[in-house]
């Protein structure tokens, strides 16, 4: 029965990743097109927050595909959740907010458990 835990951590943190991944491409591709002054600036300067939301949509989600420090790369991910739903979306009905939410308990959640042994951590 663990084999098929670590089967499940494996597609969890795969397809959740890979569709986060899409969102991050996004705010990639406008940081380098220098885009980042009409990103929200939540914290300093839009620019600093998009890359912020690179970080938590982009590189951390690749570091969990991978099983790559998967409960640090986790972190960054739920943050950037947690932001999404909680501040941005703040004031939204729960349909606006509903897929932060969605990645945030994902992400929280691969924090704690961790990749799984299938992985490059292979805890």
């Amino acid at each position: 029965m663990k084999n098929l835990t670590d089967i499940g951590l494996l597609i969890l943190r795969v397809a959740a990743s890979c569709l986060m991944m899409v969102h991050g491409y996004q705010k990639l591709q406008l940081l380098l097109d220098g885009g980042g002054k009409e990103f929200p600036a939540l914290i300093g300067s839009g620019s600093v927050s998009l890359v912020l939301a690179v970080i938590g949509e982009f590189l951390a989600p690749l570091f969990i595909i991978v099983g790559f420090k998967t409960r640090f790369a986790a972190i960054p991910a739920a943050i950037t959740m947690a932001v999404a739903a909680f501040y941005v979306h703040a004031s939204d009905p729960l349909q606006q907010k509903e897929l932060a939410l969605i990645y945030f308990f994902i992400f929280l959640g691969l924090a704690f458990t961790g990749a799984g042994k299938i992985s490059i951590d292979k805890k």
